[in-house]
């Protein structure tokens, strides 16, 4: 390499450097201290009070990571029962994995699976308790799961007459409102609310939109009462101190699943059966046309019959994307999906029946396939993308 390509080269290096620098959000210089740390807010609340707990591994308070259920115990809460999520309360259950009841072998107190036999607790799971807790660590994207699971215990709390506190928790996408809104003709368990892909929301703000906007059974209100997340804001970086889903596995996989998670209605794998779930993606039938490869095998706890089980696949590596690209232009990536459509050479098998519940529609597909332009499919998501964010302005508790 001669030295005029060696200096230009480098200062190309120097320019996106400086530039992601420059681009990182300001930050207060204050700490993030989620709902459930600032237990001086919240105790005496509790106190002479029959208590059940909707968390997981994320609900965690302090540096050491204590879970709340064991924190409040040891406070004198008196927690009676224990709900847990998709993945259950310890997080250890495969995506889509059915959760049975159980007794956790730790405080062993009975553990109600939202995701077993039902997503909503019924009038028997809520008999004796006075108050409902929700401490779960959520991602901001419309088909994560967790806010379904919300939906359905505001629901059952309002109709039981039990009050729900919510522990806030900041949204690591909190910047990004994109996407098309869900159709209501598509309403799933991944898809609950006429929402875009990524809501800009913590649980505590989605929990008023769901109230304000009648989105419970026969427009009941649940009765709220939040611990806001101290020092954030929806540009702050926040670092997960848990993984909130076992194929979430890393901060990269939480910033890049919003824009990665539309190839599970794909043929295509998304790394389940490796380390780096939703940070990369291929196929077999690639080959050739990307070098970047790697073979998704059975792995227990995260992914035991992965898409393209023991096949090499080629694709792409998104390890070190630089996300503050995204979270610079608050949209997803649409190039990804419509650059591995275009170079998938069986185009009729590339989708499957998935991806019309991950989109909320049955338009972009439709688009994908007549290749539209990602500026015409993003036209399309209006006039409904900008009402939902007035509509959302509405519910904030954080700038």
């Amino acid at each position: 390499m001669n030295k005029k390509r060696l200096f230009i080269k480098i200062t190309a290096l120097i320019f996106i450097i400086l530039n992601t620098v420059l681009a990182q959000p300001r930050s207060t210089g204050k700490k993030i201290i989620p709902g459930a740390d600032q237990t001086n807010l919240y105790i005496n609340y509790l106190k002479g009070k029959n208590i059940g707990m909707v968390v997981n591994q994320t609900s965690v308070i302090g540096p050491h990571v204590i879970i709340t259920v064991d924190s409040l115990l040891k406070l004198g809460i008196n927690v009676k029962k224990i709900f847990g999520p998709e993945h259950g309360f310890r997080g250890n259950a495969s995506n889509g994995a059915t959760v049975d009841d159980a007794i956790d072998a730790a405080t062993h107190l009975p553990v109600i699976s939202l995701y077993g036999k039902h997503f909503k607790p019924t009038p028997a799971d809520l008999q004796g308790l006075n108050l409902m807790i929700f401490d779960i660590q959520d991602v901001g994207a419309r088909f994560y799961t967790y806010i379904s699971t919300l939906h359905y215990v505001m629901e059952s709390c309002a109709e039981n007459n039990i009050e729900l506190l919510i522990l806030d928790r900041p949204n690591p996408n909190g910047n990004i409102i994109d996407g098309p809104i869900l159709d209501s003709a598509y309403k799933s368990f991944v898809g609950m609310h006429p929402i875009p892909i990524t809501h800009g929301m913590t649980i505590g703000e989605y929990a008023q939109m769901i109230n304000g906007e009648g989105w419970l059974k026969g427009h009941v209100k649940c009765k709220l009462k939040i611990i806001k997340v101290a020092n954030y804001s929806h540009i702050s970086t926040y670092v997960l101190p848990v993984n909130p889903s076992p194929n979430l596995n890393t901060n990269q996989s939480i910033l890049l699943y919003p824009s990665v998670c539309l190839f599970e209605g794909t043929t295509l794998s998304l790394g389940r059966g490796t380390m780096f779930p939703f940070q990369i993606v291929g196929h077999p039938a690639l080959k050739g046309k990307y070098s970047f490869s790697f073979k998704p095998v059975s792995i227990t706890g995260m992914s035991e019959d992965p898409p393209q089980k023991n096949q090499v696949c080629y694709g792409i590596d998104l390890e070190n994307y630089n996300t503050v690209l995204l979270k610079n232009t608050g949209k997803i990536n649409l190039a990804w999906l419509l650059g591995m459509y275009k170079s998938f050479p069986d185009k009729e098998h590339f989708f499957n029946a998935y991806f019309t519940k991950l989109a909320g529609n049955e338009i972009l597909r439709k688009q994908i396939e007549a290749g539209k332009s990602e500026e015409e499919i993003r036209h399309s998501w209006e006039p409904g993308l900008s009402k939902f964010k007035a509509i959302r302005s509405r519910y904030l508790l954080y700038q």
